[in-house]
């Protein structure tokens, strides 16, 4: 396991979850958190939630809840349906950041959307996650579609 260092191009964004009402979903969250809606889509196929942007724990904190018509539930612990989530990754240069992210062991991997805001990749273990450029905005929040 490698040591944290100041020196990589990659930060921490959202994570986003998997939901068949991501808007009922959010309200649960903000209500369990305390936190409040972000923005939401018009059409209901993203909701994002954020923590007070105080200085306290969790601040600038932020979920976000992506529709998936087809979701089925986890039922963990039962492995039948694992845990379902991504990680959205804020960066400032795709190539650098892309560079970076398969040279401790990333897999990138193509898929519907123009990847011009955002590049999906596969970790280690085969989860995936986006590397998204700085205020290009989230994949599933209208600027593409996540892989």
């Amino acid at each position: 396991m490698s040591t944290p260092t100041s020196s990589s191009p990659v930060r921490f964004d959202l994570v986003a979850l998997d939901t068949d009402d991501p808007a009922a979903l959010a309200r649960f969250y903000c209500d369990l958190l305390g936190w409040q809606v972000e923005r939401g889509d018009e059409s209901d196929d993203w909701v994002t939630i954020r923590a007070d942007d105080g200085t306290g724990p969790g601040a600038g904190a932020r979920l976000a809840f992506q529709l998936a018509t087809d979701f089925v539930a986890p039922t963990w612990p039962d492995p039948a349906v694992p845990q379902q989530a991504h990680l959205d990754l804020a960066v400032d240069d795709l190539e650098t950041a892309g560079a970076y992210a398969e040279s401790i062991g990333a897999r990138r991997v193509h898929g519907p959307g123009t990847e011009q805001d955002f590049w999906v990749y596969l970790d280690p273990s085969g989860h995936p996650f986006c590397l998204c450029r700085t205020g290009a905005g989230a994949p599933g929040d209208g600027s593409g579609e996540a892989g």
